[in-house]
């Protein structure tokens, strides 16, 4: 359903309902489900990875064959999460922290994150994701790794 018919409060609750999804899908290990959440070009951006980590990834296909080791790698659950209303009911600006593991070195994956996310019509279009590198880097157990686990 576009926007048109809907109060700046529904798109609103669309939008941060989507981004709890996104979540949940995550954590859930439901790279499909999450997926589909991304509008068809949609963007995800790593403003602060790593030195041969991905600036972006760009179009579900993208997305769908980034994240599809995810689950295999990371148990992580979500928490403390924490919406910061911004005046375009569309935009979330999400705080919030994953506890878990990675699953192949046992160490654990505590990272805090910042997330500016952009939706249309309740689809992800553009995703700012902002984490620590050096928590990622510490799990996974070097930094060869993680730059393995983003595909690059």
């Amino acid at each position: 359903m576009n926007n048109n018919k809907l109060t700046a409060g529904a798109i609103r609750e669309r939008a941060q309902e989507t981004f709890r999804n996104h979540l949940k899908y995550l954590s859930g290990g439901d790279i499909e489900a999450w997926v589909n959440l991304w509008h068809e070009d949609g963007i995800l951006e790593f403003p602060y990875g790593p030195a041969g980590f991905p600036e972006f990834k760009q179009g579900k296909a993208d997305m769908y064959e980034y994240m599809l080791n995810f689950p295999k790698h990371f148990e992580v659950q979500f928490t403390e999460l924490e919406f910061h209303p911004a005046v375009d009911p569309e935009l979330v600006i999400a705080e919030f922290k994953s506890a878990g593991k990675h699953r192949e070195t046992g160490n654990p994956y505590n990272q805090t994150y910042i997330s500016v996310v952009e939706t249309k019509d309740g689809l992800i279009t553009r995703y700012r994701d902002f984490w620590n590198p050096l928590v990622a880097i510490e799990s996974v157990g070097s930094m060869n790794e993680v730059v393995q686990f983003s595909g690059n």
